[in-house]
């Protein structure tokens, strides 16, 4: 019984963090206005500015990357005492050449390809010899043994990533203006070979696109 519920435990603190209710994400904080964003859209009352920030993940608390996905960071404003409903769904993203929008996707979808361009992996102990004292790899054999796994990055390294990455998110539902945060939308390729580039705001705040630099 005690080994399974040890067991029990190991799956609940590996999985990654479910999608929060909304009082949870707090995003990353509203810059000044939306002319301190690269782009900018008026929508009656309210405004938009945004980032594009390629395949970096850019948090409060540290700079991360993701390889499967591209970033954008958005800011929301309006005027004093406004609320807007938010919502990811509300965004998408035009490349030239496709034929239609990426979506706003869910970032929970980006954990798998997350990283920290910080961490440096422990160097692994040699294996210049196999167990019987030989060498391994001398003269091209290379020996029997297949060549170790590169290291992972220690559980609390990642769950604090994932955290980070979860705070910083666009927060979702009725919320005060203004707000901030990131939107994740699946992109494997390199940047500089998007071409244009637009954000696509369609929402209760009215219809906006705006032009982004890749």
């Amino acid at each position: 019984m005690t080994t399974g519920l040890l067991a029990a435990a190991l799956l609940f603190a590996q999985s990654p963090p479910a999608e929060s209710p909304a009082a949870e994400f707090k995003g990353t904080p509203p810059r000044t206005g939306p002319g301190d964003y690269q782009s900018q859209a008026k929508l009656g009352m309210f405004s938009i500015g945004a980032d594009f920030d390629g395949h970096g993940v850019p948090t409060p608390e540290q700079t991360l990357s993701v390889e499967d996905f591209v970033v954008v960071e958005v800011g929301l404003f309006g005027p004093p005492n406004a609320k807007l409903t938010l919502s990811r769904d509300d965004f998408s993203l035009r490349m030239k050449g496709k034929k239609a929008p990426l979506p706003a996707e869910p970032f929970e979808l980006s954990f798998s390809s997350l990283k920290d361009p910080e961490w440096v992996p422990p160097e692994q102990p040699s294996e210049s010899k196999s167990k019987g004292g030989l060498t391994t790899g001398g003269g091209g054999g290379g020996g029997d043994n297949p060549p170790p796994l590169p290291p992972k990055m220690p559980f609390n390294l990642v769950r604090a990533m994932q955290l980070h990455v979860q705070k910083a998110v666009l927060p979702q539902g009725d919320r005060p203006l203004p707000q901030a945060g990131l939107l994740f939308f699946r992109y494997h390729g390199k940047t500089e070979k998007i071409g244009s580039l637009e954000l696509v705001y369609s929402g209760p705040a009215g219809n906006a696109t705006l032009p982004l630099q890749p």
